[in-house]
């Protein structure tokens, strides 16, 4: 079984920072690409940041400059360094990966729980 596991979630004050991770688990064999989504309330899942296999990042245009996803390719983690935070960047964070499991032949997207972050004075 595959778990994706989310931490790094909280409460911080307008121009303040967070460093939100996620680690996958399980019998995984390969891990393609993986994201960052977030979830207002009462707005849709939207997608934060991208980064493949390769490095290669892409970004939302509403964080462009202010966040930076990275990969800890080695433990099968990603973060999202977030910075000078707005009070519309609270959400529910998600990360989801495409991964291959051990002893199959396609890979599939996981998705974590979620992370509450919370922007407010």
């Amino acid at each position: 079984q595959v778990q994706l596991v989310e931490s790094g979630g909280g409460l911080v004050q307008p121009g303040g920072s967070l460093r939100l991770s996620c680690a996958a688990s399980g019998s995984i064999f390969s891990i393609y690409a993986m994201r960052w989504y977030r979830q207002a309330p009462g707005k849709q899942r939207d997608m934060v940041a991208t980064i493949t296999s390769s490095g290669s990042t892409n970004y939302a245009e509403s964080v462009k400059g202010r966040f930076t996803i990275s990969r800890d390719f080695a433990n099968n983690a990603v973060y999202l360094q977030m910075d000078s935070l707005k009070p519309e960047d609270t959400a529910v964070y998600y990360c989801n990966a495409d991964l291959l499991v051990s002893g199959r032949i396609s890979a599939t997207r996981y998705w974590g729980k979620g992370t509450l972050v919370t922007v407010s004075s």
